[in-house]
């Protein structure tokens, strides 16, 4: 069942389109993941899908809902956390809780054990009577994922939910996205972090408003035909100019590594080593490696190698 779907979806403000024909379904349960650099347009699909924004033209529905004509409908059945979550530095974290739960008008029979469930829930018990201003920025962004969940939302939208958040806390808030999915709970979630994309069961690659691409991880990987070379010197930034220049395919500077794109590993090695010779730039090692996002990422864009 699809709880999510957009069919050429686009805003446009002014003279700029900030997303592009947008075409994507989001199956219940499933944790989606919408990657791409800022100014993508992810935080323009979420205000879209909420209800916030109303789109330039196209159309998306979200648990079997159309987002313009039952925006306000939608809204009782998602909950919606953005990248600037308003949390109330004066009051507790179970005042901030409790403030939530009344906007979405949640009963006051067994709120008080919801409550209680959602604070177990992010491991926020201990600082339930802690001013929301004084939690660092981690417990901030699992106090706002308690707030979107108080009224048991069907589906939840998070952008970019751990941005500036440290690792540690990164790894308990996808812990607790991976509880929720368990519940059936359908996960809309925007990242710029490649690495984190990889969490997700399907993700979406979205560049100046356009979908690139759209599968599972391994399947997006997939998309990137040929050998992907890394290739370790003593001078890679020259060395990358160099191999560029010499028409070696997609080239990526990944800090001390450069990644080559090329047709075939055993040729492609070849290639690489004599043009890296001929300049007098000694090569430590190249190797044939597995493609990550970031490669699929840089070699769908115009000008990612860097």
């Amino acid at each position: 069942m699809e709880t999510v779907r957009t069919q050429a979806l686009t805003r446009r403000f002014g003279e700029l389109v900030a997303l592009d024909q947008l075409t994507l379904a989001v199956a219940e349960g499933e944790i989606f993941g919408l990657v791409g650099p800022d100014g993508a347009g992810k935080t323009t699909t979420m205000r879209l899908l909420t209800g916030i924004l109303e789109p330039s033209s196209g159309e998306a529905w979200v648990d079997g809902l159309h987002a313009v004509r039952e925006a306000e409908a939608i809204k009782d059945r998602i909950g919606y956390m953005a990248q600037r979550f308003g949390l109330y530095p004066d009051l507790t974290v179970l005042e901030n809780i409790d403030f939530y739960a009344d906007l979405y008008e949640v009963p006051r029979s067994g709120r008080n054990e919801r409550v209680e469930r959602l604070l177990a829930f992010s491991n926020l018990t201990p600082f339930k009577r802690r001013l929301a201003g004084n939690l660092s920025g981690g417990m901030k962004q699992k106090l706002g994922l308690a707030c979107a969940l108080i009224h048991t939302p069907r589906v939840l939208f998070l952008d970019e939910p751990t941005n500036g958040v440290d690792p540690v806390s990164r790894r308990d808030f996808w812990r607790i996205l991976y509880q929720l999915q368990q519940e059936r709970v359908t996960i809309f979630v925007s990242t710029a972090y490649l690495d984190e994309a990889e969490r997700c069961n399907r993700i979406g690659l979205l560049h100046q408003g356009k979908l690139l691409a759209c599968d599972s991880v391994d399947g997006v990987k997939g998309l990137l035909k040929g050998a992907l070379l890394e290739v370790r010197c003593d001078t890679p930034r020259q060395a990358s100019a160099l191999l560029r220049a010499a028409g070696m395919g997609n080239v990526a500077l990944f800090g001390d590594r450069i990644h080559v794109l090329v047709g075939d590993g055993d040729q492609g090695r070849v290639a690489v080593e004599a043009a890296l010779q001929t300049a007098g730039i000694p090569c430590q090692n190249i190797q044939v490696i597995e493609p990550t996002l970031e490669d699929v990422f840089t070699s769908a864009i115009p000008g990612g190698g860097r």
